[in-house]
């Protein structure tokens, strides 16, 4: 079974990587359940924007990129305040690994301070956005509702079905088909598209 280290942290904006983690560890549409592991600076409890709270199961210290299929990291307050340095050079090692990590959100801001979006095709909730981190990658903007760029995925804050989507993609756990009814489903609520899905 594959797995997929999630990042938590205070204030996480859950809404934004629910739809990715819920098919990542339950493989209801797309046949392969994953394993679905929390990462935190410390086994403390965080409480995210909407209120839940989560207990760590492993720290950055316990993580090696090679043991996991892929790193997820949701926006949250602290990226916007400068703060995420642990997560973004833990992105740096997945990357560097060839591992993917999936950003959405303030997420890349904090990726485009580490320098992780400078050479990588990108996307953010605008290019204004990274730019005001002083990153040297708004060559490598792109203005779509989610990017994969390689072994990074990025998306912006109104894009959770398209994030889902694209980490879907990346990882091949669906063809084409699939995915457009995935979005067709959740983001056009087309129910014709459900069929799709569970046929």
């Amino acid at each position: 079974m594959r797995t997929a280290y999630v990042a938590v942290y205070e204030t996480l904006a859950d809404w934004e990587i629910g739809h990715l983690v819920v098919e990542l560890r339950t493989g209801r549409f797309t046949g392969e359940p994953w394993t679905v592991v929390t990462v935190g600076e410390s086994l403390e409890p965080v409480l995210t924007m909407g209120g839940m709270r989560v207990v760590p199961d492993v720290t950055i210290a316990d993580v090696e990129p090679d043991a996991g299929d892929l790193l997820v990291l949701a926006g949250s307050g602290q990226w916007d305040n400068g703060g995420g340095d642990a997560f973004a050079k833990l992105a740096a090692r997945f990357l560097e690994a060839s591992v993917p990590v999936a950003a959405i959100c303030g997420a890349t801001a904090g990726l485009a301070r580490a320098g992780l979006l400078d050479e990588r095709k990108h996307t953010s909730a605008a290019k204004e956005y990274l730019q005001a981190t002083g990153y040297q990658g708004v060559g490598n903007y792109v203005d779509e509702r989610a990017v994969v760029g390689g072994d990074l995925i990025t998306a912006g804050p109104d894009s959770p079905v398209q994030f889902a989507r694209a980490v879907l993609q990346r990882l091949e756990l669906a063809d084409e088909r699939k995915l457009e009814a995935y979005e067709g489903v959740f983001h056009r609520a087309d129910p014709a598209a459900y069929a799709t899905l569970v046929g």
